[in-house]
């Protein structure tokens, strides 16, 4: 029996896509431009095997990848607050909740106990995001913000289970929604909860070709039918 549902927030909840492209285009220039001698391809290659790396180990610092990058250069790295205060305000502007957030969020509140449990993205001197989006956070009753404060980010169990403690349910009650697969998906399924992989229609993305029987929704719209019946494509959910 489904008693939660539990979601992730960037590319769940809302959608930052246009904001992180445009920060990290922002970024990319900026750090190029401190370095002397260094092609724009190998700079460029470099960069992107390094944010990959990072993302893998769950480091989501952009102060310590950007570090990381002019170090690898010789460049001087200084301090690099301003850089991400700016980065985060980009992202920031350029942040909506999807359409349909807010009413399926109304719709489940109704019958589900809803969570959030969401990674910090490695911001220093930024507050979380959800902040901002009052709307979206009321009908939460659980928030874990997973990479600060001594918890470890997603996919760790502990930030699942911590929301799981505070909703007083258990993985197998729960639902978990999210977008990224090793993150959220694997992350949820290791603790018992059943996930749903969120693809969203609106969002560019090159999503990871994996295979797997976890359900894939395009909106949250799909979501309204929890707990008493699933829609097309959630049927398989034990």
């Amino acid at each position: 029996m489904i008693r939660a549902v539990l979601f992730d927030f960037g590319q769940t909840l809302v959608d930052s896509s246009r904001g992180f492209k445009t920060a990290e285009k922002d970024a990319q220039q900026a750090l190029f431009s401190k370095l002397c001698d260094v092609s724009w391809d190998d700079f460029i290659g470099h960069y992107r095997e390094t944010r990959r790396a990072f993302h893998e180990r769950s480091e989501f610092s952009r102060a310590a990848l950007w570090r990381a990058v002019l170090e690898h250069f010789g460049g001087r790295s200084g301090s690099l607050v301003q850089w991400e205060t700016s980065y985060w305000d980009t992202v920031n502007r350029h942040t909506r909740a999807f359409p349909e957030t807010v009413p399926v969020l109304e719709v489940l509140s109704g019958r589900l106990r809803l969570g959030l449990v969401s990674n910090t993205q490695g911001q220093q001197h930024v507050a979380h995001r959800l902040a901002q989006f009052p709307d979206v956070q009321g009908w939460l009753e659980a928030t874990v913000v997973a990479g600060e404060k001594g918890m470890p980010p997603k996919p760790d169990p502990r930030p699942f289970i911590t929301c799981l403690d505070q909703l007083e349910v258990e993985a197998s009650e729960a639902v978990f929604v999210g977008d990224d697969y090793r993150i959220d998906i694997c992350g949820a399924a290791a603790v018992g909860m059943r996930p749903i992989w969120l693809q969203h229609h609106s969002v560019p993305r090159h999503w990871p070709a994996v295979a797997t029987t976890v359900p894939r929704i395009t909106s949250l719209d799909p979501l309204r039918h929890l707990p008493h019946r699933f829609p097309t494509g959630l049927a398989g959910l034990p």
